[in-house]
């Protein structure tokens, strides 16, 4: 993934990309990483750490995971029949320039905060319209959880237990019809587990955003790190053939 995120960069900066600082926005993923409660969790069976019998040094690994935890896509097919799935998404999709949205005091507040299209509308009295063609980051402050599951789910039970119990911030379907409406963006993150807060049953935010085939990225890492506007992001998931999602790599330049 680095060698294609570096000959991206240079294809890029030949472009006329300018200089900057990149930042990573992923969570590693490890035996500690979050997933939903009634998925797979993240799992390496090493399989070699040892020098060979030949005298060099060989390591090799292998993973399992879940579709949905850690840093990953949700490709709108996760919830809309017929939409595109992973591999499907084109690539100009994930990667442009991006706009964060901070509703980190509203989430202080109610740790079941639904992001509202007035929060949009207060960021746009103070930076503009949002450009067509964005990819919209919304930052509630709750990645400063990770990876707690208690804290960042609101249980560390594991299973169908769990999710009565599940508490975190989302987006409120009402601004998910406002965004396919009356602005038009490329793809939409945030950084907690789900589109929807911890308390949804019926993924109504999903569902709206994704029938109109937008992508989204959750549990995404460091927004605080991102200016509001300015930054361009590259959001590159695992390429999986009929995939609902997948884990992503996620980074943002910042121009100097």
């Amino acid at each position: 993934m680095t060698t294609v995120i570096f000959g991206l960069f240079l294809v890029l900066q030949s472009a006329g990309l300018p200089a900057g600082k990149w930042i990573d926005l992923t969570h590693s993923f490890s035996e500690k990483t979050i997933y939903w409660p009634t998925a797979e969790r993240f799992e390496l069976e090493v399989v070699s750490r040892e020098v060979t019998d030949k005298g060099y040094f060989y390591a090799a690994n292998n993973f399992r995971s879940a579709e949905h935890g850690g840093t990953h896509l949700d490709a709108p097919n996760h919830f809309a029949e017929g939409r595109y799935t992973t591999d499907q998404i084109p690539l100009e999709r994930l990667i442009g320039g991006a706009v964060v949205i901070d509703v980190t005091d509203r989430v202080q507040a109610d740790r079941d905060y639904r992001v509202r299209v007035a929060d949009f509308e207060r960021f746009e009295a103070a930076h503009g319209r949002i450009p067509g063609g964005a990819i919209v980051l919304v930052r509630t402050g709750h990645s400063r959880h990770w990876p707690d599951p208690e804290k960042y789910l609101g249980t560390a039970k594991r299973g169908d237990a769990a999710l009565p119990e599940l508490h975190f911030p989302g987006l409120h379907p009402n601004l998910a019809r406002w965004l396919v409406s009356e602005r038009s963006i490329k793809a939409i993150g945030l950084d907690t587990p789900s589109l929807d807060y911890g308390q949804s049953q019926d993924f109504e935010t999903h569902q709206i955003l994704f029938k109109e085939n937008i992508p989204a990225f959750e549990n995404v890492a460091h927004l605080d790190q991102l200016p509001a506007t300015g930054a361009f992001v590259i959001a590159l998931p695992m390429k999986i053939a009929e995939g609902s999602g997948g884990p992503l790599r996620i980074v943002a330049l910042i121009p100097e």
